[in-house]
């Protein structure tokens, strides 16, 4: 829990009662590995932080090929802000690749900590452009890239993450097949 109140800490100033009203609303759950958090067609309705664990983001093209779009790690907040906010379906699922840990917070408590605490708005207002510039990041250089400039690009910049993720799913992350990136892998080693 310490860990979320230090995380909003660095985008705004919480006292101690509003500190103890955040964690009077966060709910601790876990996921198996392998299991979907959320699934398309679903109206997302609560907003997470996860403290252990990763998980990836990911939808079916037109084809039906399953892509993964990106990977959520620890100490990151995760939702579908688009569908949350307007409270419609999804279009993507998110699913755990490794066993995870998350602080869950409902719709009610989120409206609840946007009329109590005043700094709240601006601080999940900072949360947000920096989880959307940090998308953009991880997606706009690997359009100029090929194969295996998109691997080393991210191992560097995921170094912990490139051993966590399975192949098929980094594969699809990199727009890549699994044999090509086991190639690229073999060439590198």
């Amino acid at each position: 829990m310490e860990t979320l109140i230090n995380y909003l800490l660095q985008f705004g100033n919480l006292n101690k009662q509003q500190i103890d009203l955040i964690k009077s609303k966060a709910v601790l759950k876990e996921i198996k590995k392998d299991q979907f958090y959320h699934e398309a067609g679903r109206i997302p309705r609560e907003i997470i932080f996860l403290t252990e664990g990763i998980m990836r983001i990911c939808y079916y093209n037109y084809k039906g090929d399953e892509i993964t779009k990106y990977f959520i790690d620890e100490n990151n907040f995760l939702a579908d802000i688009n569908s949350y906010n307007q409270e419609i379906p999804s279009t993507e699922y998110i699913q755990a690749i490794t066993d995870c840990s998350y602080i869950a917070f409902s719709k009610n408590a989120m409206t609840d900590f946007s009329m109590t605490i005043i700094e709240w708005d601006n601080i999940i207002a900072k949360i947000t452009a920096k989880g959307l510039a940090e998308k953009v990041n991880k997606i706009s250089p690997m359009l100029a890239e090929d194969a295996t400039e998109r691997y080393l690009s991210f191992f560097e910049k995921f170094p912990k993450l490139a051993h966590r993720i399975p192949l098929s799913y980094l594969a699809s992350y990199l727009g890549i097949t699994q044999s090509s990136l086991s190639r690229i892998r073999k060439n590198i080693s």
